[in-house]
Order: C-alpha cells, then structure tokens, then sequence
C-alpha cells in the first residue's frame, strides 16, 4: 500500500493522540501511592466553582486548577483539616493515610510514606497539616505523596507540618 502525504499526516495525527493518551493513563497510575489510593471511600471532591473568596490560598487554586485539568505530578504545597484518619496502607512500603479539607473544599488523600519518614502520632479529624508533596490526579481530589525525604536524593523532599513539628 502506497501512503499519499495526506495518509502519512493523518497516520502521524492518530500515532500523537495514541502516544499523549498513553502518558495520560501512564501518569494515572505512575506512583504507587495512588494506585493503592483509590480503594477508601473518600467523600468525592467538591465539584462545584468556588469564588476567589472561597477558594482560600493560591496554592488552594493550584490544587483546584490540577484537579480541573486532570494533572499529576505537581509539586505543591499547602494545609487543610484532618476530616478522617484512614487505616494504613501495608502492601509495599508502609504508608500512614488520612484525608485534609482545603479552604476551597476540596480534599485530598495525603499518603505518607512511614518506612522513610516518622509517623504524626495522635493525628485526628480536626487537626491542621501543612504539606509539601507531589499531587496525583484521582476523581476523588487526588492524592499527595513524597511527603518525605529522598534517600537517594534524587527527587525533592517532602514534608508534613503538624503543631510545630516537622514530619520527612
């Protein structure tokens, strides 16, 4: 079979949309924090626009935007209310679970890593947590994980911030 020029651009077309689909799905399920993220039930993000008034932060809006725009692998940083405490994420490395509420209203999953980094002892609905971590997309709000140091210093560490302490 003889490809035309138009043929070989419209081959090229569909071979970019094949590959910007396959990193799509790809950065759904890049890190395993969020591939085992999904299974708690976690009221569903908010879904409705928020004033500017409402929407708290910038970095409130930056998780808004994320969340919007179905993107991963943002770094960010930013604090919202412990609204529950999950049970800990035991396959693999261990990691200590629990959902905030943004000022915009939006949640998160934050999955911190406790073979790398100290567990927030005592943590409960309530409390207030700064974060520095990467976001993963999810329907749900999405999750924040490297919430700890790098030990191959690799990747730029996290942290979690609880009463004064620092948690990486």
């Amino acid at each position: 079979m003889r490809l035309t020029s138009r043929n070989r651009a419209l081959l090229f077309g569909i071979l970019v949309l094949v590959a910007g689909l396959f990193q799509a799905v790809r950065g759904l399920f890049s890190a395993d924090d969020v591939a085992r993220s999904g299974s708690p039930a976690v009221p569903p993000a908010q879904t409705t626009p928020v004033s500017p008034a409402q929407a708290g932060s910038a970095t409130d809006q930056t998780l808004r935007s994320a969340f919007d725009n179905r993107r991963s692998g943002v770094q960010v940083q930013g604090e919202g209310i412990v609204t529950r405490t999950l049970s800990d994420d035991l396959d693999g490395s261990r990691h200590q679970r629990f959902i905030v509420r943004l000022g915009s209203g939006q949640t998160l999953l934050i999955s911190h890593n406790i073979d790398l980094a100290p567990r927030i002892e005592g943590l409960k609905a309530g409390d207030t947590v700064a974060f520095y971590g990467v976001y993963e997309w999810s329907s749900k709000g999405g999750t924040v994980h490297w919430t700890h140091h790098d030990p191959d210093g690799s990747h730029v560490g996290g942290w979690l911030k609880r009463l004064g302490r620092t948690y990486q």
